[in-house]
């Protein structure tokens, strides 16, 4: 059975991705931090399904090196090799910059791009060796564009897709695929501080009229972890319904 590392799996994106990736086989270890409650309806559903056994949760945070450490640890004592690494954790930030105060920057970066760094190197050695492995990073429509209001965030989400590509082009030889993920703005509860005007004007500012699902997501990450997607490396996905046309 493959193994699959997913981060962030008890946020709207994370939790669909730990779902769609168990529904085709896999085992996951999921990574969270503060939403135990996510974690725990992730698990309630699972056990409706019968699927509970093919995933185990572990909190971590991602600004604690020390915790960091300890994850990887026993991950990697438990299982041989994980095959897929998803790196979805993400933390948010919406001030002016001049607001934002120098560890408010320093963790929007451990997050949002450190954490990918970290965990990927814990685990290439075992894609390498098997000369195969995938890695998807989920970064955001606004790491290409940038956002008002969102610059530490954006600045962060940014690094992640520069990283994308260089980490693609020295791991193509050892037959690993990197990829990098953009959602639009998409129906999760990170998105809870728009009221339901500016969620309208964000639906209207959108060409396909609506916002994004969470199972959009997932599926293509999923897609991008597939043996369909093997030909597929150092690419960056958008999935914003055209908003960023």
């Amino acid at each position: 059975m493959k193994v699959a590392f997913i981060s962030g799996a008890g946020g709207g994106i994370g939790s669909a991705t730990v779902k769609k990736f168990i529904s085709e086989g896999y085992f996951v270890v999921g990574q969270y931090n503060k939403n135990k409650v996510g974690i725990e309806n992730l698990v309630s559903e699972l056990k409706l399904q019968g699927k509970a056994d093919y995933f185990f949760a572990v909190q971590c945070d991602f600004n604690d090196k020390d915790q960091i450490q300890n994850m990887l640890s026993v991950i990697n004592k438990s299982f041989k090799r994980i095959d897929v690494i998803v790196n979805n954790a993400g933390a948010g930030l919406y001030k002016l910059i001049t607001d934002t105060s120098e560890q408010e920057w320093d963790s929007l970066f451990n997050v949002n791009v450190k954490s990918a760094f970290l965990v990927n190197n814990a685990f290439l050695s075992g894609m390498i060796n098997a000369q195969k492995g995938k890695i998807i990073n989920v970064s955001s429509i606004w790491g290409n564009v940038g956002a008002s209001m969102e610059v530490a965030y954006s600045a962060s989400k940014s690094a992640l897709i520069g990283y994308t590509k260089a980490l693609a082009k020295e791991l193509a030889p050892s037959g690993i695929c990197v990829n990098c993920v953009c959602p639009g703005v998409i129906d999760t509860p990170m998105n809870s501080r728009f009221n339901e005007s500016e969620i309208q004007e964000l639906k209207d500012q959108t060409p396909l009229g609506r916002l994004g699902k969470t199972q959009e997501i997932a599926d293509l990450i999923y897609y991008l972890a597939s043996d369909s997607a093997d030909f597929i490396t150092g690419q960056v996905i958008t999935c914003d319904g055209g908003l960023t046309l």
